[in-house]
């Protein structure tokens, strides 16, 4: 297994109920692709540089996770299927260098 960053931006219009009830189904369809949740880290609403959506701010949060490869795919597609989420950016982590 891989490890993986991903960063995720949520529509503002989510109050944080819904943004933490999205955080856990994101981490279900992670452990249902056999993978893992490593950390998530919610960075909060902030402004977003250019408007997405119509949207002018989101909420930020970032996940590290462990995901087969061969299934990384559909967790692409998954993402991409969630209407509370404006933009993604899912990169292999690689290790600092020491």
């Amino acid at each position: 297994m891989k490890t993986y960053e991903l960063m995720a931006i949520f529509k503002p219009n989510l109050d944080a109920e819904e943004v933490d009830k999205t955080i856990e189904a994101l981490g279900k369809t992670v452990s249902d692709l056999k993978g893992k949740v490593e950390s998530t880290d919610k960075t909060g609403r902030k402004k977003l540089a250019y408007d997405i959506q119509n949207f002018r701010d989101g909420f930020f949060t970032t996940f590290v996770l462990s995901l087969p490869e061969e299934n990384v795919a559909e967790f692409r597609r998954q993402l991409k299927l969630n209407d509370n989420i404006l933009r993604t950016m899912f990169l292999e982590a690689t290790k600092a260098a020491v």
